[in-house]
């Protein structure tokens, strides 16, 4: 058996050995409560960002808030302005299109090979969090219809069987919470039936149908959120055509 000998010196390490740093960096924790803060809205989108402030909220030191606030910057979340500081990023009426064109791609996929793979408790768990989502948003409570969205949808994903497409999934879920959490009461109950809609579909594995719902529910946030960006009041989706389908289960 090879083994590594260690090098001149009196204890010294063995060659290739690294050492796991904990607890984690600071400016890492202070990014993470940072870039939370955000996407629940606690920071809202174009407030001014101090960093004593921000240090003064997080009990820490205002150099781990100004690494925080270039990462946020880089990253798209935050805007640095010469000569005034920086601010919560307001997206882009364009930015959402094209974030959520990629996630209805990514999703739409997802579904259709859901459908293909799923097992008796895939759909067990999808069904418990469509309960759970849907309990959530009959009492108001925003932060937990979010989040239980969003660990359907991620679930959703991981049942395709495609690890690449949970890794580009993933590359876009925080931003994703982040428009959605807006819309989340607007959409209210009709975004639940639409979650209850698609998990049928995976059920009864049919990849087709499962596609196309999550495509329409993927617009149907769209468009709620340009209306509630411009002011309009919000349109209840309307029932879906529940003419039986063939089931398209696809037997290897």
């Amino acid at each position: 058996m090879t083994t590594i000998s260690a090098g001149p010196g009196a204890g010294a390490e063995p060659a290739g050995v690294r050492h796991v740093k904990r607890p984690t960096p600071l400016r890492e924790s202070v990014y993470e409560a940072l870039t939370e803060m955000i996407i629940d809205g606690t920071l809202e989108r174009g407030r001014h960002l101090v960093e004593v402030e921000l240090a003064g909220l997080l009990g820490v030191s205002r150099q781990p808030v100004r690494e925080a606030l270039q990462r946020l910057n880089n990253e798209g979340w935050v805007d640095l302005r010469p000569g005034f500081g920086a601010m919560v990023h307001v997206p882009a009426e364009d930015e959402v299109d094209q974030l959520l064109a990629a996630r209805a791609a990514l999703e739409s996929e997802s579904a259709r090979l859901a459908a293909r793979h799923a097992t008796k408790e895939d759909v067990a768990r999808l069904r418990e969090l469509c309960k759970v989502g849907t309990a959530y948003q009959e009492s108001g409570d925003i932060d937990g219809t979010v989040r239980t969205n969003g660990e359907l949808h991620s679930l959703i994903t991981e049942m395709s069987g495609n690890r690449f497409l949970v890794d580009f999934a993933a590359q876009v879920d925080r931003r994703v919470r982040w428009y959605y959490t807006p819309v989340a009461p607007v959409r209210g109950a009709a975004s639940w039936r639409e979650h209850n809609r698609l998990v049928k579909a995976i059920s009864e594995g049919d990849e087709d149908k499962a596609a196309q719902i999550m495509r329409e529910h993927t617009e149907h946030t769209r468009k709620a959120y340009h209306d509630l960006q411009a002011g309009a009041e919000p349109v209840e989706t309307p029932e879906p055509d529940t003419t039986p389908r063939r089931r398209r289960r696809t037997t290897n």
